[in-house]
């Protein structure tokens, strides 16, 4: 329900569990719980049932997505020095890595072009500053 949400605050640097519809609001509120998560969903239910848990909730009342972006960080403002920080597929940090170690791994153009590089160890994620880059960087500007 709110993958790109998910992808959105993990690119801010938050540390993001995307729940899967496999798992169910019980699982979910253990979850939020153990890890002292802030729940945040479109699930009206599954929001009282957080708030009845005396856990921390946003509730979302759009699908507009920058509309959802600014309404979490007007509850939970973001660190800037963690932007990029994170791995926009698993939510793992990621690590910079030199350029002669992905020349196999990345585009030939993209290799020749970029110098700068960093890698997800988890799951083998390569980022680079490219065109997806400058309008991340575009809609991060119009966010702060």
């Amino acid at each position: 329900m709110l993958g790109t949400l998910a992808k959105w605050l993990r690119i801010l640097g938050f540390d993001t569990y995307f729940v899967n519809s496999d798992i169910n609001d019980d699982k979910i509120i253990e979850i939020s719980k153990k890890e002292k998560r802030i729940l945040i969903s479109r699930d009206k239910e599954l929001i009282q049932r957080a708030r009845k848990d005396k856990l921390k909730t946003i509730e979302l009342k759009t699908i507009d997505i920058d509309e959802q972006i600014n309404t979490v960080l007007n509850e939970v403002p973001f660190d800037k020095t963690k932007v990029l920080s994170r791995c926009i597929l698993c939510n793992t940090l990621i690590k910079k890595i030199k350029k002669d170690e992905i020349e196999k791994k990345v585009p030939p153009k993209v290799f020749e072009k970029q110098n700068e590089f960093w890698f997800c160890s988890k799951c083998d994620k390569i980022y680079w500053k490219g065109s997806h880059y400058e309008k991340m960087i575009e809609k991060i500007i119009k966010l702060s």
